[in-house]
């Protein structure tokens, strides 16, 4: 599989043993008559998932089976930095993302020429109170504080030309908010609705405890995409605002005094180490994931490592180690 192909569908997989093969039979089927292949990327499942992989393996389809369990975005990170289509598709492992739209989406991605077509989920079947109602809050707030208006920033299956995709600098849990991302680097994107179906095999690994994750993710998306190259325009506006309010509350402080011959020491202190103390918390935070992106991105290096590719050479199966 040297020669480049025009479609890679990257699958991110972590305990999917019962719906691997229906999706890959699906894909296969939906993708009959196109140059394609199908990445798997096992993210450390602990069922069987990696033994059915190698069961359905053919001059189609790649494994990369990872160290350990990194993750979501680490797991769509590493399929799409060793695939070679000239478009790349993110689909998700359960069964619930149709592989039939995907043709829909790569001729909606060539014939207007967008650099990322993202799938929105018109008749979701999911739980209303643990998924819907979680994603919509999340969907609403990341739409009004970023200013990147799609519909559903949840659905992983999307499409992107490969320039795009290998650009994105997946790292932590980024994997939701690769529309912002994307809009970061100029891409030109659009968005389509897309079929969902309920799982029928497994169960999900996501619910309202990852809601309230996308909150600090938020944040340093926000940081990134309004800051990351002029950050004295943030860091400057709280240093000065703590300034101001220290000054402010000193003024009261001596004008108290005047008044009234008594002065709030205490109060004072208490205030000033609660309001640096959250700045100087939230700033640590910026700097730790910044300092993460220049590691990785400086150094060549990848937040996962890579235990093993599978892949079919001829009639045997080849694993090339990784590590």
């Amino acid at each position: 599989m040297t020669a480049a192909r025009l479609i890679s569908v990257v699958i991110p997989l972590f305990n999917e043993q019962d719906n691997i093969v229906h999706l890959l039979q699906a894909i296969r089927l939906a993708l009959t008559g196109y140059d394609y292949e199908i990445v798997a990327v096992d993210d450390g499942s602990t069922d069987q998932t990696v033994e059915v992989l190698r069961k359905q393996i053919d001059d189609r389809l790649r494994i990369v089976v990872l160290m350990r369990n990194y993750g979501q975005t680490s797991a769509m990170a590493a399929g799409i930095s060793v695939s070679d289509g000239k478009y790349v598709v993110t689909i998700d492992g359960d069964l619930q993302n149709d592989p039939e739209d995907i043709i829909r989406m790569f001729v909606r991605a060539s014939q207007g020429d967008w650099d990322v077509v993202a799938g929105y989920r018109a008749n979701r079947l999911d739980d209303w109170l643990f998924r819907k109602l979680p994603s919509r809050i999340a969907n609403k707030i990341i739409r009004t504080l970023t200013g990147v208006h799609l519909r559903d920033y949840g659905c992983t299956l999307k499409i992107f030309k490969r320039e795009i995709a290998q650009n994105l600098g997946l790292y932590g849990e980024l994997h939701r908010f690769i529309p912002v991302l994307a809009s970061m680097m100029g891409a030109r994107m659009t968005e389509m609705p897309v079929r969902h179906h309920r799982r029928l095999f497994g169960t999900s690994k996501y619910g309202l405890g990852r809601t309230s994750k996308v909150l600090g993710d938020l944040l340093l998306m926000l940081y990134m995409q309004r800051y990351m190259k002029k950050p004295m325009h943030l860091f400057g506006a709280i240093g000065g605002a703590s300034v101001l309010g220290g000054v402010l509350l000193i003024l009261s402080q001596v004008i108290s005094y005047i008044v009234t011959d008594h002065l709030e020491k205490l109060w004072i202190v208490s205030a000033l180490m609660l309001l640096l103390s959250g700045v100087f918390i939230i700033l640590m935070g910026f700097f730790a994931e910044i300092q993460m992106r220049i590691y990785y991105e400086g150094s060549g290096k990848t937040p996962y490592l890579i235990r093993k590719i599978l892949q079919q050479k001829g009639s045997a199966v080849s694993e090339d180690l990784s590590i």
